[in-house]
């Protein structure tokens, strides 16, 4: 007699029999799901699968598509692994990077290309993709012992595999196979090529621009958006990268394991001072026109610690700085905004009080003094405290928050007298030369952290909260980057290998019977790429104090 398994299928709200060892792509077929957009992936026991996963034991079982962040991740990395076929196939001597989101795409490199990347090749890569997208072909998952994985990276000379696995201690590596081309990515791909309806291939710089679906309607391109200071920073710090020969996770674990951890940390550190001082000294050289600096950025950047950072060096040259939390003049609770959820949405910017904080920055540019409100967030109330503040002459009043690079926020106020820092924590090490790592995943964890060690949040609120920050940072703080008069990338090259202790033991809270726990699993293992690293040599004046504990500034 045959024997069957039951699953509970979330998406039907029923119990299900099957065969043991069925797929999901089965279990899909027979159960005839129907979601908005086509199914690219399940979440098993609230892990994500690919739809060649076979089911012997009972699991709940809830099918994906790629307008959830899991199904998009799923689908962009099997697009990746079909542009890295097509071009090893035209180009088997290029080594292509997919180095870092720009522009809502992917900013992709041709290495060793002998002419310069134009519209014409990439024609020709696209014709490529097309084709094997076109032919179906079949993604196969695969796993050996390590050493004969090796050998087969080797053979396809994809050396930054080779110092990741060496580095990892892993006895047995997972890998993926389409036709003769193999590779290796950090989580599920697609079944088949087919899947493959919306991307694009534009001409970008000195590469190219792998454009996928919108997050919101994935059955259409997501619009380009013009990021051009964005990659500057991007290539300012690959640049220094590549000087110091990290440029990726293997490079970085093999420089800890031969015990250089403790130099990459005065290093970094050294560097984030220097640019500091060059803000600094770019405030300066505008003479006694600059009255407000205003610090923007998304959640988790280190923006209030990056502000006192500036503003001892801003008293280094002479000024006089005073630092306002935009945080003091948001409304009353009862009258923030509310997301889609229902819930407090504290990244719209009319959660801000902008009558009054437009009131007090005129009178105090006016030379004025004013009585500085305190919200207190406890009771969700506005507060005054007694707390005065006047402009001197050679004073500077930093403005630290969210909303800062808004123009809504001082649409009044004459420009001239503002200067605008973007801050934001761009990660320029890759996992691989096809597995870059997410900017958003260093806040997310940064904020995950912060939140348990001072603000009494679990894991599972952090995480349940953060699909909500991220819609409102694409509304009210990413269209406005490009405002800045200079941008602050915060992310420290060592950061993931001391974040990974403090981070490991919260997320290892989170109830495995809950939706939150997708995310919790994807980040404890994109953690496992790390060899963590001692923070005793990391200075009290870091950014990253600001979430670990530690620092000497106060909050």
């Amino acid at each position: 007699m045959e024997k069957k398994v039951t699953i509970f299928c979330r998406n039907t709200q029923k119990f299900h029999e099957f065969p043991m060892g069925i797929s999901l792509l089965d279990i899909h077929k027979a159960l005839n799901i129907k979601l908005k957009y086509p199914v690219v992936a399940a979440r098993v026991n609230y892990k994500v699968e690919d739809l060649n996963f076979p089911i012997f034991k009972p699991k709940n079982i809830e099918f994906i598509d790629t307008s959830v962040p899991s199904g998009m991740r799923v689908y962009v990395r099997s697009l990746c692994m079909v542009l890295c076929k097509a071009i090893c196939e035209l180009f088997p001597q290029v080594d292509l990077k997919i180095l870092h989101p720009i522009g809502k795409g992917y900013y992709c490199r041709l290495d060793n290309f002998e002419k310069p990347v134009n519209r014409n090749i990439i024609n020709i890569i696209k014709t490529r993709v097309d084709e094997i997208i076109a032919a179906g072909e079949k993604i196969i998952y695969e796993e050996q012992q390590v050493e004969i994985v090796k050998k087969l990276f080797i053979s396809s000379n994809q050396q930054d595999k080779i110092r990741l696995f060496d580095t990892l201690g892993n006895p047995y590596v997972r890998y993926f196979r389409i036709g003769n081309y193999i590779d290796y990515y950090t989580g599920v791909l697609l079944p088949s090529t087919d899947y493959l309806n919306v991307y694009e291939l534009t001409p970008y710089h000195d590469g190219m621009l792998l454009r996928i679906p919108s997050r919101l309607n994935p059955s259409v391109l997501e619009d380009y958006v013009e990021q051009e200071k964005m990659f500057d920073i991007f290539k300012e710090y690959g640049r220094w990268n590549q000087i110091m020969d990290m440029n990726n996770v293997g490079d970085f674990n093999a420089a800890c394991k031969n015990n250089k951890s403790f130099d990459l940390i005065k290093i970094t550190e050294a560097l984030h001072e220097k640019k500091i001082a060059l803000i600094a000294d770019m405030i300066h050289a505008k003479g006694s026109s600059v009255r407000i600096v205003l610090i923007g950025g998304p959640s988790s950047s280190g923006k209030t610690t990056f502000s006192k950072r500036l503003s001892v060096q801003l008293q280094v040259i002479g000024l006089h700085p005073i630092t306002v939390s935009m945080d003091n003049y948001f409304v009353n609770r009862k009258d923030t905004p509310r997301d889609e959820n229902g819930e407090w949405d504290y990244e719209d910017i009319n959660a801000m009080d902008l009558p009054i904080f437009n009131m007090h920055i005129q009178q105090l540019l006016d030379g004025q003094e004013i009585e500085m409100p305190f919200y207190n967030f406890e009771t969700g109330e506005r507060e005054f405290r007694g707390d005065k503040l006047r402009l001197e002459e050679s004073t500077i009043l930093i403005l630290e928050g969210i909303h800062a690079l808004n123009p809504e926020l001082l649409a009044k106020v004459p420009q001239e007298v503002l200067f605008k820092i973007y801050v934001s924590a761009l990660t320029t090490i890759s996992i691989d030369n096809h597995n870059w790592i997410p900017t958003a995943d260093t806040r997310l964890l940064r904020r995950i952290i912060r939140d348990a060690r001072f603000r009494n949040y679990s894991a599972r609120e952090t995480i349940s909260r953060w699909d909500s920050v991220r819609r409102g940072e694409e509304k009210w703080i990413f269209p406005f980057q490009e405002n800045a008069d200079v941008m602050f990338n915060s992310a420290l090259l060592f950061e993931l290998a001391v974040l990974k202790r403090h981070a490991e033991p919260i997320l290892s809270e989170v109830p495995k019977s809950s939706d939150e726990y997708t995310e919790a699993h994807r980040l404890l293992k994109f953690l496992n790429y790390f060899i963590p690293i001692p923070e005793r040599e990391i200075p009290p004046t870091s950014l990253l104090r600001e979430f670990v504990g530690g620092s000497s500034f106060r909050y």
